[in-house]
């Protein structure tokens, strides 16, 4: 049976020295701001965009959102923004 090294030490040290695990590792970061809009950074890509939904992936998850008016108002490589009205928010 294979150890878990490489992944398992990089958050140790991570962990150990304090330092942010979104920047390091490339974790999913979200900012919900009320019920109107979310920030969504590191995410990997959209894998579905309806005015009721929006499915994200990330790196060891997906994202869902889910309400109405949905848009996506800004997005780059890395982050992007999200507003309308946001009834749920989900990690699959």
């Amino acid at each position: 049976m294979k150890k878990r090294t490489q992944p398992y030490q990089k958050e140790k040290w991570i962990n150990s020295l304090q330092l942010p695990k979104d920047v390091c590792m490339g974790a999913l970061r979200v900012t919900l701001t009320g019920n109107s809009e979310v920030w969504i950074e590191n995410y990997r890509g959209i894998l579905e965009y309806t005015g009721e939904r929006i499915l994200l992936q990330a790196r060891t998850c997906q994202v869902c959102l889910e309400g109405s008016r949905l848009s996506i108002d800004y997005y780059t490589n890395e982050d992007m923004k999200i507003s309308g009205n946001i009834v749920s928010l989900t990690y699959i």
